[in-house]
């Protein structure tokens, strides 16, 4: 089986998929992190394609960096000084080749995530 990784992003104070949240990825080693792409979701709240195809497919530690932030301002939620949420960093191990799914379930005062399928 081959590695890839995928997320989806879902805003469970309003119900619906986080469309238009822009999404880092970086590899993270030897004490640095190298920036790889970044994505932002479409209106189903996913990615267009997988965040780390088969073919740049590595096992090592990454971090995906949700700009909530931004999401939250574009969708009209009423700013803080600072905002509770702004930038949500998930750092995780890939330890073999097989599909990683990072979900984020997102409200402007929390979030969760977990592996999923």
């Amino acid at each position: 089986m081959a590695g890839y990784l995928t997320t989806h992003v879902l805003d469970t104070a309003r119900g619906c998929p986080a469309a238009g949240l822009r999404i880092e990825l970086f590899r993270v080693e030897d004490g640095g992190r190298t920036h790889l792409k970044t994505v932002e979701t479409n209106a189903d709240g996913r990615t267009d394609a997988q965040i780390l195809p088969e073919a740049e497919f590595q096992a090592g530690t990454y971090e995906l960096v949700f700009h909530a932030g931004d999401y939250l301002d574009a969708c009209g939620v009423s700013p803080e000084a600072p905002r509770f949420l702004d930038v949500i960093p998930l750092r995780f191990g890939m330890s073999e080749a097989m599909h990683y799914h990072v979900p984020l379930l997102l409200s402007p005062f929390g979030y969760s995530t977990y592996r999923g399928s």
